[in-house]
């Protein structure tokens, strides 16, 4: 069983640009806890700033995800081009849908454990293993192109002019995106968690800051809201999501949806 939950908050900003995709429902607000078995998917979208309807790209873009009946033998490389394909058809039949774009990242479970994760764009896919954080997503950006290449260096990267930058995404009408999955056939241990962010949590917390958050002994869904205070504290001025997916024993009750507390806070 997965435990999970997800959070977005608009920060401050007039409207938040983001959503999740939790127990097949589009979440443009707010939080939601729930237990999912598999087969599922959770994602993130980040509407892409500076571009008309980004609310409207990110919230389309996962509510075709979640009429994919995803299986083992999905080709989720294959879906993730056909959503874009669909966003960007849309996007040029009224001057108001104009080159809407969004990021997309997310994990998808199949019905044997298998984990997929997938990404379009700079939001992230974490794991947190056994206190350490790792960043399982590769960032499609100018700046990661531009430091793969030895061209600049990580401290650069943090503070580089075009590092808000990013690759073709989900419903760009000049080039086609290259979705990146990567497969873990053995799936999550007992413990594990993924997390998946927008920008708006990973360009003002630390790798290090978020480990210090998730090792708290709280339930879950509180050291997500700790994440999203954080990045606030640290100057934050995105919209902030963050879903998560914890991975344990079946036997293992949830709050709110049993009568006892939620997995302990995994080692």
């Amino acid at each position: 069983m997965y435990y999970c939950c997800a959070i977005t908050e608009v920060g401050n900003r007039p409207h938040n640009e983001d959503a999740f995709l939790l127990d097949g429902a589009v979440c443009t607000e707010g939080s939601v806890l729930t237990a999912q078995s598999e087969p599922f998917v959770m994602a993130v979208c980040d509407g892409v700033s500076g571009e008309q309807a980004g609310e409207l790209a990110s919230r389309t873009c996962l509510k075709l995800l979640s009429e994919v009946e995803y299986s083992a033998r999905v080709n989720l490389k294959r879906k993730i081009l056909e959503i874009h394909t669909a966003i960007a058809e849309q996007s040029v039949m009224q001057k108001s849908t104009a080159n809407m774009q969004t990021t997309l990242c997310g994990i998808a479970v199949d019905e044997d454990g298998g984990l997929h994760c997938f990404n379009v764009g700079d939001s992230r896919v974490y794991r947190y293993r056994g206190g350490t954080l790792e960043q399982i997503s590769r960032d499609q950006t100018l700046v990661q192109m531009l430091y793969e290449e030895g061209t600049i260096s990580v401290e650069e990267k943090k503070v580089h002019a075009h590092r808000h930058i990013v690759m073709p995404v989900i419903g760009n009408l000049d080039a086609e995106p290259k979705p990146e999955v990567i497969v873990y056939p053995d799936g999550m241990r007992n413990g594990d968690m993924m997390l998946l962010c927008s920008d708006g949590l990973s360009d003002y917390v630390t790798a290090f800051e978020m480990e210090e958050v998730l090792a708290k002994p709280k339930p879950l869904m509180m050291r997500l809201q700790e994440l999203v205070a954080l990045s606030l504290a640290n100057g934050g001025k995105d919209n902030i999501t963050i879903a998560a997916a914890l991975h344990y024993p079946a036997e293992v009750p949830i709050p709110g949806l049993h009568d006892d507390a939620e997995p302990e806070p995994e080692a």
